[in-house]
């Protein structure tokens, strides 16, 4: 099972690149971050047509989060639990697998929490802090667990290309490494941290020659319950397809690229899948 999330900065700009990169990786399971869309406009029908079932948490301009997966999606649920938000940015689903047990993956739009102190800030540490009772409670349910999205966290040096410039940054300050931190404390693992060496990167700003300079930042994160992280067979960053030479013309790239992991059978007690 291929798991994959991709902030696509608009689903309406970019469908021809989006639908382009699902012909190639053929995902079992993605999640989309800024689709920047209301549910009843998300263009569902392209990707129907490639099989999968579509589960949106749409806002008119702004974030919007969809769960697309090529088997039905169970349990679904828009929102994190106790967190009284008016924005579309948690989306998750117990996903069946069809060699072993299923898994619940769920795809987050984090904050961004500039500018940094202020109301911003404080409502990304809110969000942050909710989430982490979230991600708690499904620990204690012993499941194979995904959490993957946009987090908007560099979470150490190696994931920022100037980590001195960007110390009091929203995505890189003390207290948001510390936040991502408490997750990893409670029993997740970083999964593309497992399969790649650093520092690789999954967003590129479009202003100053930022890709060419290869002036990037990590913040696309897939974290896994030890469950999860069992079965975790591989996984990459999908670099080439920020490229603006690479592609579909018709569409600009998103300046964040998709990040996948892949998943397989649960195993047995003899160690046998």
């Amino acid at each position: 099972m291929i798991i994959s999330s991709f902030n696509v900065n608009s689903i309406k700009a970019r469908l021809p690149r989006i639908l382009e990169w699902f012909d190639d990786r053929q995902p079992d399971v993605t999640v989309l971050q800024e689709i920047k869309c209301v549910t009843d406009a998300f263009p569902a029908a392209p990707f129907e047509d490639r099989g999968y079932h579509v589960e949106v948490f749409g806002q008119k301009t702004y974030n919007g989060v969809a769960l697309l997966s090529k088997t039905p999606p169970e349990d679904v649920l828009r929102g994190v639990p106790g967190f009284d938000d008016d924005n579309a940015r948690y989306i998750e689903a117990l996903i069946p697998h069809d060699q072993g047990a299923p898994v619940r993956v769920g795809g987050l739009y984090l904050p961004n929490g500039n500018p940094a102190p202020g109301p911003k800030y404080d409502y990304k540490l809110a969000w942050m802090a909710a989430f982490e009772d979230h991600a708690r409670d499904l620990l204690a349910q012993e499941e194979a667990v995904c959490l993957l999205g946009d987090y908007n966290v560099i979470p150490d040096p190696s994931g920022v290309y100037a980590p001195d410039r960007w110390t009091e940054d929203a995505l890189f300050r003390l207290e948001t490494r510390k936040a991502f931190r408490r997750l990893l404390n409670l029993g997740y693992v970083d999964a593309l941290a497992q399969v790649k060496d650093a520092p690789f990167y999954t967003f590129w700003d479009y202003q100053r020659g930022a890709w060419d300079k290869d002036h990037g930042l990590r913040i696309d994160h897939c974290l896994l319950s030890p469950q999860a992280a069992d079965r975790l067979t591989g996984g990459d960053v999908d670099r080439q397809v920020r490229d603006p030479a690479l592609g579909n013309q018709d569409a600009k790239p998103s300046d964040h690229v998709p990040v996948w992991i892949s998943i397989g059978p649960k195993e047995t007690e003899g160690g046998e899948t």
